[in-house]
């Protein structure tokens, strides 16, 4: 009997509690897996996140690469512009004279060109390698911005350098042009700059940085040009020494005649040389004359650009020709004592459009200019 009523008790609590035995474990159940689903969105929300910041910082790197490769590009086209330019300064300093001061030295604006291709390469890795680093998680794209910003900045940097040295090659053109246009002045020599305009000029002040460099690349090529154009217009003048070396024994103007000790117009001036020394030319030109001439004995006449004519009196030997050409220096013929003269010397004349004009001012000023021709 009482394991009867024990097992009835037993039996009957079971009933009862059952329901809510099974209520329990499925509210448990339900909660667990309400907690798990919540777990789930939320990991999947920060994988969004993450998925979305590495899509954002990718798409800054991807913007930034591109920037910087236009800067490269704009780098070299920058080099392909001044590439002509430099070739003209760099040959042999034919332009800018290699004893002039300058200001800030010739800069070698090529290498610094070199110098902005090779940092925007680097930038570049740099930048893929930070966008590695951001997918892992070891930067952050303000750390990526702040290296574009530097690189930027450097480049920057690299472009005012060259509009300076490019302003510093356009000064020292400027300043050679004014000197060789000065000293050939005081000789009576002026030459018109060619492209000049009068009453206009002034400092260059461009708009933006890339119109800025246009401008100053420009005017760096006009001031070339007519450096170029008044160094080539200075050769063709009388202005080298037809004696190098040689002391004067007498100079232009009135003078006592050495025959007849009476005062007399000395038309050129002399060059105290023995029999046999060179006499050259002072200037590119076309021989007219070569032969005996009256009291200038055996003589060279050349002709000039502008109306010049040079003469060489007293020689001992003529070694040209009537036409031939002849170039600054190129020994017209040997120094003498014949015609008029009183021993070995040679006379020099410099005459425009027949009148006899003071060689010693051309001298001067060839001296002058020597240094930039």
């Amino acid at each position: 009997m009482a394991a009867i009523a024990i097992g009835y008790l037993l039996a009957t609590s079971y009933l009862v509690l059952r329901d809510d035995l099974i209520g329990a474990a499925s509210a448990r159940q339900a909660r667990l897996q309400q907690a798990y689903e919540d777990r789930i969105s939320t990991l999947r929300a920060q994988v969004d996140r993450i998925t979305s910041r590495q899509m954002l910082d990718q798409q800054l790197m991807e913007t930034k690469v591109s920037e910087l490769l236009a800067r490269q590009s704009q780098l070299t086209q920058r080099h392909g512009r001044l590439g002509p330019i430099l070739d003209r300064v760099e040959q042999g300093s034919a332009l800018l004279p290699a004893s002039a001061p300058l200001p800030t030295g010739k800069p070698d604006i090529r290498a610094e060109l070199k110098l902005g291709t090779d940092v925007a390469l680097a930038g570049a890795f740099s930048f893929w390698s930070t966008r590695t680093a951001l997918t892992s998680g070891e930067t952050s794209a303000d750390q990526a911005d702040k290296l574009f910003v530097a690189i930027n900045k450097s480049l920057r940097s690299i472009e005012s350098d060259q509009i300076t040295r490019i302003n510093a090659l356009a000064e020292d053109a400027y300043q050679t042009t004014d000197v060789i246009s000065a000293a050939l002045e005081t000789a009576g020599l002026k030459i018109d700059k060619e492209g000049a305009r009068n009453g206009i000029g002034g400092p260059l002040v461009a708009i933006d940085t890339p119109a800025l460099f246009d401008s100053k690349v420009r005017e760096l090529d006009e001031a070339l040009d007519t450096l170029e154009h008044l160094k080539s217009e200075a050769r063709k003048l009388p202005i080298a020494n037809p004696a190098p070396g040689r002391s004067v024994s007498s100079t232009f103007g009135v003078r006592k005649d050495p025959l007849l000790g009476t005062m007399a117009m000395h038309s050129g001036m002399d060059f105290r040389a023995p029999a046999g020394s060179p006499a050259r030319a002072t200037a590119a030109g076309t021989v007219v004359k070569a032969g005996w001439s009256g009291g200038y004995g055996r003589m060279v006449e050349v002709e000039h650009a502008g109306g010049f004519n040079t003469r060489y009196g007293h020689l001992s030997k003529i070694l040209v020709k009537e036409g031939q050409t002849v170039a600054a220096g190129d020994v017209v013929g040997k120094v003498g004592s014949s015609g008029r003269s009183t021993g070995p010397h040679l006379h020099y004349e410099v005459r425009r459009k027949g009148d006899a004009l003071d060689p010693l001012r051309f001298l001067k000023a060839g001296k002058m200019v020597s240094s930039y021709l």
